[in-house]
């Protein structure tokens, strides 16, 4: 609750949802290809994929993308040229040329229960 008594109207939400507006904000033309790689990936990479990568970084024409683990690394050597196809589809512009991976650390949204708290949080 707010001091005056009110409840506050949606105190948690997925910073997915507010961050590419924050990062257009406060970053420069070139990162904001990087934000749309962020909204647009489920749908470039699929759900399988994207939940086990994450678009990292952009270096010129090579994008860096954190995956889950060294078997999901191995596997998408063999997706890469696919990934930069559709990549580049979707902006409609050839926006990469290259992709590296690494293995980094995902962190994803945890899932609200009903009743409106999130797994193992104790309200």
């Amino acid at each position: 609750m707010v001091k005056d008594g009110r409840k506050h109207p949606n105190p948690c939400v997925p910073l997915a949802s507010v961050l590419p507006s924050v990062l257009e904000t406060l970053r420069s033309g070139s990162d904001a290809g990087l934000v749309r790689i962020w909204e647009l990936w489920d749908r470039i990479v699929g759900a399988t994929i994207a939940n086990n990568t994450r678009p990292a970084a952009f270096k010129g024409k090579l994008l860096l993308v954190e995956v889950s683990s060294s078997t999901w690394m191995h596997q998408l050597q063999f997706l890469k040229s696919d990934i930069i196809e559709k990549v580049n589809d979707a902006f409609g512009t050839e926006m990469i040329q290259e992709i590296k991976f690494k293995i980094g650390t995902l962190q994803h949204c945890t899932p609200r229960r009903k009743g409106g708290s999130a797994q193992g949080s104790n309200q």
